[in-house]
């Protein structure tokens, strides 16, 4: 097939205007789709396949994302396909990923015009899915008006799973498509994150996963295993952990600032909630307080981060700081569901974080670095 082979800085890709009736025998879709009468059943991706397992993951968890699936959507674009005359059916492209290397050959004197191969298998679509499932209804009842409609293609080939990963992110992760805990997921993949959050997504991670963790299996990710009750959003602990972490970078960069920072990072918040865990007692944990409810947990990591400025050797140190919450035992009427809200009256949750995290602080004792008054000031 022709094709235009488009470089940009280190990367190569291809345009193709495909032959609708060519590419919906080339593509497998990751949704079921439903058209007037019949459906188009998913493809359940292999074991191997780790990036249609990645995205079919993602469509079948994320109500925000590629609805499941839009069948008002699907016949507004068949309806499309159907009355549009003088306009093109399908002026926008669609994305499609192999990871076969595609052979290119060049057309005479041209340089960025030749014949490209296509795949052995299947393309996987990382953007398009709803408009190609229309154009196969629409191939259903209209073939011969089909044949005649060229699709507009851009064709990835030959990358890594980490490479589609990404493609997959830069397209789709506006606000309304895609799940903010899918971002953090996939922050240490896509090359463009920022180190500092990468780190921050690592910590997270480690947060979740490691056995001695006090937030084991309790934070809320998208596609989570456990059936454990969650106490707090993956999203919103990485937002707090990003925060303290962009303070420190300078410090955590001037380490390392690898994998083997993350872990001393994770050693500071998990000893920190250890012994918040030993000193709020039966509270922790318990659906009568708030001490384990999201705004308190945020307003912990803030504490934590206040007191490893001041105090971070690792000896002892879940005893040390067990000593030093103590306070914390008398507060603990305070975090009770009934008459919460009215204790720590707010605006929104942003100021009743921030009123809680002072009370913390001011019951320890403990002074900002930054500001030299109690707490942080927000």
């Amino acid at each position: 097939m022709l094709a235009t082979q488009v470089r940009q800085k280190d990367g190569v890709f291809y345009f193709v205007a495909y032959p609708a009736e060519d590419l919906l025998r080339k593509i497998r879709f990751m949704s079921r789709f439903y058209g007037e009468g019949e459906q188009i059943a998913p493809i359940e991706p292999s074991e191997e396949d780790d990036i249609a397992r990645f995205i079919a993951k993602i469509e079948r968890t994320d109500k925000a994302f590629q609805r499941q699936l839009s069948r008002a959507k699907v016949r507004a674009i068949t309806n499309f396909y159907e009355t549009a005359m003088s306009q093109p059916p399908i002026p926008g492209t669609v994305l499609l990923f192999t990871p076969e290397r595609l052979q290119f050959e060049r057309v005479g004197t041209f340089e960025q015009v030749g014949n490209l191969e296509e795949p052995g298998g299947n393309y996987l679509i990382i953007d398009g899915q709803h408009r190609l499932a229309a154009l196969h209804f629409y191939q259903q009842n209209h073939p011969g008006d089909a044949r005649t409609i060229r699709v507009p293609c851009v064709i990835f080939d030959g990358r890594s799973e980490d490479f589609a990963t990404e493609m997959f992110v830069i397209i789709n992760s506006t606000p309304t498509r895609i799940n903010k805990s899918h971002l953090v997921d996939l922050y240490e993949r896509v090359s463009w994150a920022a180190p500092d959050k990468k780190f921050a997504a690592r910590v997270v991670e480690l947060l979740y996963s490691e056995p001695d963790s006090p937030l084991r299996y309790r934070i809320n990710r998208l596609g989570g295993r456990s059936q454990q009750e969650k106490w707090i959003l993956q999203a919103e602990l990485f937002n707090e952990l990003h925060r303290w972490v962009t303070r420190s970078w300078r410090t955590i960069q001037r380490d390392g600032g690898g994998a083997r920072e993350a872990m001393k990072f994770y050693g500071l918040v998990r000893d920190f909630f250890k012994a918040a865990e030993r000193v709020w007692g039966e509270a922790w944990g318990h659906p009568g307080y708030t001490v384990t409810k999201p705004v308190t947990l945020k307003a912990m990591v803030r504490v934590c981060a206040d007191l490893a400025a001041h105090d971070r050797a690792e000896r002892e140190r879940i005893a040390r700081w067990e000593s030093r919450l103590a306070p914390w035992k008398d507060l603990a009427r305070q975090f009770r569901v009934e008459g919460f809200y009215e204790r720590f009256p707010a605006k929104g949750q942003v100021e009743r974080v921030a009123r809680i995290h002072r009370e913390l602080a001011r019951a320890i004792g403990l002074e900002s670095p930054r500001t030299g008054k109690k707490g942080i000031q927000d």
